[in-house]
């Protein structure tokens, strides 16, 4: 700790250069004289202290103590008028710095009904918090009075020692968390993960305490929970906790199964609606080619016919004729005996022809010709049958001049 007082002529200097755990300190000397050179750090303030009464406060910066910067000091004491010009105060350097780490635990059980299970059970809790100055004048009426100097160890404990605010920030833990727990209605096996909602409330509620006395906690960790392993209700209440934890991981197991297998039914029936569109779309499209194959093989071999017939020199109405008369011979037109029996296949041949034009498919086009000429040839045969003779050797059904069997000549 450096606490300096230099004067050059009769100018003063007066400053603090100290450690962050110290809080308050108050200068030694009292009796200043107008002109003192003032100088404030960063994270300080300098206060001036009379008869129990905080008045002016200085932030960081280097000021000339004159009667203009120390407005609330001329106004409730008389400045000095002398030629020395000296006055009497006290002042306070604040650090206003925030304290880190300040440890805190519970000294005694919290005894608290569990709100899940209903079992009473004791646990305790520790932890971490920081601590600022908020307001330098209020922590100086309140907290210090007059006494020289404050740290962190005298405001909150250190070792053995409780300190001034130790025991106000165990006592609303220990009212606040049982509370607290009861309203949230938080499982003890599972506070773990409750630890920053819990820290933010009590931070909260701390704060309401030290607001008072010209303190702020900026930040309230909760690092501990410790739970009574050894308590019966405390057994008690883990293995009713597995129990249930198992019957519902067992409920939800079934649920996930039972989902999955709806999702697989639903899946396959999905697939066998999918293989059967994909088998017909095959099937439509096998049928498809296999009648475009027909047709162009339909196609390929009517062009080559009629290839063909253009190269032998005649027409589809002649291949027609041909084919006919063949399909006449096969079925023995003009086996018969005699004139007769040709001329009556023949006539039948005529006859025939129309029906053959329903069976065939044909055109009209195509057997209209074919029609005419059958009726024609039949019509012509039946005329011929009309001056048909009989030979004296037995022949009936001549049609010519002579006997088709001995060859007499047609008698008159």
């Amino acid at each position: 700790m450096d606490q300096q007082i230099k004067r050059e002529g009769l100018v003063s200097i007066i400053k603090y250069d100290g450690d962050n755990e110290t809080l308050v300190w108050k200068h030694p000397v009292e009796d200043f004289k107008m002109g003192t050179q003032l100088i404030v750090h960063e994270s300080q303030e300098a206060v001036f202290f009379k008869d129990g009464r905080a008045l002016d406060v200085f932030g960081p910066g280097r000021y000339t103590l004159e009667t203009q910067r120390l407005p609330l000091l001329d106004r409730f004491f008389k400045l000095p008028s002398d030629t020395e010009k000296t006055f009497h105060s006290e002042i306070y350097y604040i650090n206003t710095a925030t304290q880190m780490g300040i440890k805190w635990g519970t000294d005694s059980k919290i005894r608290l009904l569990e709100p899940v299970s209903g079992l009473p059970i004791e646990i305790g809790a520790c932890g971490e918090f920081n601590v600022r100055v908020d307001n330098s004048r209020r922590l100086l009426s309140k907290v210090v009075g007059t006494a020289s100097d404050f740290d962190q160890g005298k405001l909150f404990g250190e070792n053995e020692e409780k300190g001034y605010f130790r025991s106000l920030v165990i006592t609303q833990v220990k009212s606040s968390l049982a509370q607290i727990i009861k309203e949230e209605n938080i499982n003890i096996l599972e506070i773990d993960a409750e630890f920053l909602r819990l820290s933010d409330i009590l931070k909260v509620r701390i704060n309401g305490m030290f607001e008072e006395y010209g303190l702020a906690v900026p930040d309230f960790f909760i690092n501990r929970v410790i739970t009574p392993d050894e308590d019966p209700n405390y057994r008690r209440m883990k293995e009713q906790y597995a129990q249930q934890y198992l019957l519902v991981r067992q409920e939800e197991i079934k649920r996930r199964e039972a989902e999955a297998a709806a999702e697989r039914k639903a899946v396959e029936a999905q697939t066998e609606v999918r293989l059967k569109i994909i088998e017909a779309q095959g099937s439509a499209e096998i049928l498809k080619i296999r009648k475009n194959a027909e047709a162009e093989g339909y196609k390929m071999q009517a062009a080559a016919e009629a290839a063909e017939m253009q190269m032998k020199g005649y027409t589809y109405q002649q291949e027609t004729s041909r084919m006919v008369g063949m399909e006449a011979m096969k079925n023995g037109i003009g086996n018969g005996a005699g004139g007769a029996s040709v001329l009556g296949d023949l006539a039948g041949l005529g006859v025939g022809l129309g029906a053959v034009s329903g069976v065939m498919n044909m055109t009209k086009d195509a057997l209209s010709p074919l029609a005419e000429q059958g009726v024609q040839m039949g019509q012509t045969m039946e005329g011929m049958l009309k001056t048909a003779w009989n030979c004296s050797c037995g022949q009936v059904g001549n049609i010519g001049n002579f006997c088709s069997n001995c060859g007499n000549k047609r008698s008159e």
